[in-house]
């Protein structure tokens, strides 16, 4: 996208005064969890160890509060009890992930776990009980430890072990399952997991791991789409897509034309470097990333490009391999100018970018980086819509964080403010939404910060054994939201600490 385009998006999300609140028919509404997330039951019934088992059990002082996800919410013992509290939200689907340690522990097909199929099947005749529709999402960063230990989404053998791995899925829960997401997040796989030590299993390779990881990953999800398209799909009649989160990128001066260059080489080098070899004509890296890297790499004295572009082989293979256009997103940042972050390590992925950044935008959340932006999610599905034709898209997460309370007005507040702008882009931009997915169904293991923020529409005490969950107020406003199909406008939901005239 040329750079007037992405200051036209910013003129259009200063201008839209409508106030929509139906959402169109069809339109689809879901929540969100994952495997080590909820499941606990680590080390039993036959499931193996993974990267976070691992990062958790050796290095607990990465974990903001200590905590790890050996028992999290007890989903593993606990699905009937979580599927009831889906159904009395009334929502469309439900999106969670397997765990590819339960079902195969060795990480490889030479030994199926049958607890582990028992188990996911058992949760599934659950959902269809409710009439609950699964989205399921295959590798949501819970690699078996046996293949890390093997060099993990850096090893190219990773591609045969990833399609061995959703072959079993296909076969064993295809007939239940017609949504599935190869991967979630690719960007905090490859950057935060191969490139800095922020996510299991915290490999500090940053400017190379994370590069070899892209290769990797991209390659894999090709390998399964078309697994899926010629083996599966004729007789399942499902979808396959990829989930892509971003933190989307603006100008802080929209007049200032350095920043509104660098904000889309920023949304090139954190989107683009997984939707542009999937969703662009042309296929591969985008050439800014390509040809940033190729000239940092040679200022740093590498004797060849540490990001190389794929060969014409999978630059085809990769091309088109996503049915729907899975968005995760929460905040905005901001560019400031050209230069070298601070914290950037050299060579890496930030430095890479050549751009500086601030977050010193919008309201805080309990997350340091997740702050209150709603007409930046605006933005960047118009900016989605024009640079990747035009695609159908799923917001497979979206939501905020707090320290704990069952009276959640803010992230009310959020999910109202975030699904007004989805129906602005909807109405006034033809943007194609058809779904979104609030995160999460219940407080849960969040990851580096361990229960330290919390994200869910129930309340979960992880103090008491019996791990209650209870209600949020927010739980109650999304159950309307599903009701009616329209933004809920009861006072009940509104702030009594804050003035506001409507949502």
């Amino acid at each position: 996208m040329a750079c007037w385009s992405l200051i036209a998006l910013l003129a259009l999300s200063q201008t839209s005064s409508a106030h929509y609140t139906k959402f169109p028919e069809g339109f689809t509404f879901g929540v969100a969890t994952a495997a080590y997330q909820i499941e606990g039951a680590w080390n039993v019934s036959g499931k193996s160890e993974n990267v976070w088992d691992r990062l958790t059990h050796t290095r607990p002082d990465m974990i903001a509060d200590g905590t790890n996800g050996d028992i999290a919410c007890d989903s593993y013992n606990r699905y009937r009890e979580d599927v009831e509290e889906l159904a009395y939200l009334g929502v469309d689907f439900y999106r969670f992930s397997l765990s590819w340690a339960r079902i195969l522990p060795t990480g490889q097909v030479n030994y199926l776990n049958p607890d582990g199929i028992r188990y996911y099947n058992d949760l599934l005749e659950a959902l269809e009980a409710k009439n609950i529709e699964p989205l399921v999402t295959l590798f949501h960063w819970d690699l078996p430890q046996s293949l890390q230990d093997l060099g993990g989404w850096a090893n190219p053998k990773m591609i045969e072990y990833f399609r061995d791995y959703a072959d079993v899925c296909f076969r064993e829960f295809g007939d239940k399952i017609k949504s599935w997401i190869t991967f979630n997040e690719p960007y905090e796989i490859c950057e935060d997991a191969y490139g800095d030590e922020k996510k299991a299993p915290a490999v500090n390779s940053h400017g190379v791991g994370n590069y070899l990881c892209s290769d990797t990953l991209l390659k894999a999800h090709a390998e399964v789409y078309h697994l899926y398209n010629d083996t599966y799909r004729s007789k399942q009649n499902g979808k396959v897509m990829i989930s892509i989160n971003s933190i989307w990128y603006e100008p802080k001066d929209p007049e200032n034309a350095e920043q509104v260059t660098l904000a889309e080489v920023a949304n090139q080098f954190k989107f683009g470097w997984f939707a542009h070899p999937i969703f662009t004509e042309e296929g591969g890296y985008p050439s800014i990333m390509v040809e940033n890297v190729a000239r940092q790499s040679e200022a740093e004295g590498y004797p060849r490009p540490r990001l190389e572009q794929f060969d014409e082989y999978w630059i085809q293979r990769i091309k088109g391999t996503s049915d729907f256009l899975g968005i995760n997103h929460y905040t905005t940042h901001l560019i400031t100018g050209a230069g070298v972050d601070p914290v950037a390590k050299s060579p890496s992925w930030l430095k890479d970018i050549g751009a500086l950044t601030t977050m010193e935008v919008g309201e805080e959340s309990a997350s340091e980086w997740l702050r209150v932006v709603p007409t930046g999610f605006a933005n960047l599905l118009r900016w989605c819509k024009s640079s990747y034709n035009d695609p159908p898209i799923y917001i497979t997460e979206n939501g905020v964080s707090d320290r704990g309370t069952l009276q959640d007005y803010k992230r009310i507040q959020y999910f109202n403010d975030y699904l007004t702008e989805i129906l602005n882009v909807i109405y006034e931009d033809g943007v194609n939404v058809l779904g979104y997915t609030a995160w999460t169904l219940m407080d849960n293991f969040e990851w580096r910060a361990g229960f330290s923020e919390r994200f869910g529409l129930y309340y979960v005490d992880i103090n008491d054994p019996a791990l209650p969950r209870t209600p949020k107020l927010s739980a109650e406003y999304y159950r309307q939201l599903t009701n009616t199909r329209e933004l809920p406008q009861d006072d009940r939901f509104k702030d009594p600490a804050k003035v506001h005239d409507e949502f």
